[in-house]
């Protein structure tokens, strides 16, 4: 156990003092701050106002069209050939075309001089299209005013009911963010300390530095001593990169909220980037507050926490193990490739099929992928902001800890027979001798 403490120790110091480590620990801060700057600033920045001139053939919408805050419309007497020929003596950025058969053709088109953004495009196309639904509508004799109390908009909530009889409201919506945001992290977490893993094992196999260590220790202290002390060095990093990147968004947000106008324009950048329904837009200010006030409130923080640190270091354990048996197993990076498919086809699948996950957390699927030790990771992540039963959990939990012995049993077998080889290829069929060498 000492020897494994001490191995911890040189691969975490080792690697902690590295310039690439340090330059990255502040890279990625930095790179997160600078993406909240920049969303900051570009929304603060006055947008230029679009001059559209409308050549109305059909004469229905003259003066009918509202203007926005960065829309202006003015409507033209002229046809569409003289005001195409006089558009650059303009002002004009966009000429909006509406043929005398709008009605039959339903068609507009627009003309420009830059291309616009689509904003003004949607604008446009939502404005004209309202108009002429409403002079359908009164063309057949319907009261329009009458027709819009009619339509009838639902904000639908989602209720669980526990066998205690309390009652539980989910966010679906705030659920599947969470859990995709979890599964993320893990999955490159895994990918991107599993490979130092790996690529550790070859420099020292490479190197022969290892037939030194090997004669002071035994392959497997070594091993697990590696995928321990780096799984150590990516919690550092990842501590870090937590508190900076909050340290320094704190800062940026106190920068720009400086007065009561960049307070209402920061408040204007949230409402414009959170996704809102119709019926979330009409509530009262008290009760979307209530409602933001209670985004969090829905999922079980402690569980949500605690689950992600057990699988954020179990899928690692788990997969660091593995990859340090194909490290062992050949001489260069290039020859990991036929070894590294295998491994990483459960990670890309778990992946992919997260989005069917979050459709149906409780099929039959979610809980064997969340169970199955290769999938579980990231899979339960994603299915624990849904609410998962206590058993799903622990029993998800036993099987990572099972797998991961399993694991580190099979990859000690290929290791310490893998680590002292050179200079020969390596296929399955000799990978599959080297688990039942003895001694």
């Amino acid at each position: 156990m000492n020897k494994i403490l001490l191995i911890i120790q040189r691969e975490y110091l080792t690697r902690v003092k590295k310039k690439s480590f340090i330059i990255m620990t502040i890279i990625g801060p930095i790179l997160m701050v600078g993406l909240v700057f920049a969303q900051f600033w570009i929304k603060m920045i006055p947008e230029e106002k679009q001059k559209i001139l409308v050549v109305d053939e059909s004469q229905l919408f003259v003066n009918k069209l509202e203007n926005s805050a960065n829309q202006t419309f003015t409507y033209s007497k002229n046809n569409l050939a003289f005001e195409k020929k006089a558009f650059y003596s303009t002002d004009n950025n966009v000429i909006l075309y509406i043929p005398a058969n709008i009605i039959d053709s339903q068609k507009i088109q627009i003309f420009y001089k830059k291309q616009p953004g689509l904003d003004m495009q949607d604008y446009i196309n939502a404005i004209v299209g309202k108009k002429l639904e409403e002079m359908k509508l009164l063309a057949s004799g319907v009261n329009v005013n009458q027709l819009a109390s009619i339509k009838t908009k639902l904000n639908l909530t989602t209720t669980k009911i526990e066998k205690s009889g309390n009652l539980e409201t989910k966010d679906n919506e705030v659920s599947m963010a969470l859990g995709f945001i979890a599964g993320i992290l893990i999955y490159i977490f895994i990918f991107l300390y599993g490979a130092q893993v790996m690529r550790g094992v070859i420099e020292e196999k490479t190197s022969r530095i290892v037939e030194v260590i090997i004669s002071s220790v035994r392959p497997f202290e070594l091993m697990m001593g590696k995928i321990v002390g780096i799984a150590m060095v990516g919690l550092t990093q990842f501590l870090l990169w937590i508190i900076l990147s909050v340290v320094g968004t704190s800062l940026v947000g106190n920068y720009f909220i400086k007065d009561d106008v960049n307070v209402a324009q920061v408040e204007q950048t949230f409402k414009t980037n959170i996704p809102q329904n119709d019926a979330f837009k009409e509530m009262s200010n008290d009760k979307q507050a209530e409602i933001m006030d209670s985004f969090f409130n829905q999922v079980n923080l402690p569980v949500m926490l605690f689950s992600f640190l057990f699988y954020f270091l179990g899928g690692y354990l788990l997969y660091g193990a593995l990859f340090a048996a194909v490290g062992s197993a050949v001489d260069n990076e290039a020859d990991t490739q036929q070894f590294m498919l295998p491994l990483t086809i459960p990670l890309i699948l778990s992946f992919t099929l997260a989005q069917n996950v979050m459709t149906n957390p409780e099929s039959s699927l979610a809980f064997w992928l969340s169970v199955f030790p290769l999938t579980s990771p990231i899979i339960m992540m994603v299915r624990i902001p849904f609410g998962v039963p206590y058993f799903d959990l622990i029993l998800s939990m036993v099987m990572l800890v099972l797998g991961f012995i399993g694991a580190t049993w099979i990859s000690a077998k290929i290791y310490r027979t893998g680590i002292l080889m050179y200079g020969k290829k390596t296929s399955y069929k000799e990978l599959w001798k080297w688990l039942f060498y003895k001694g």
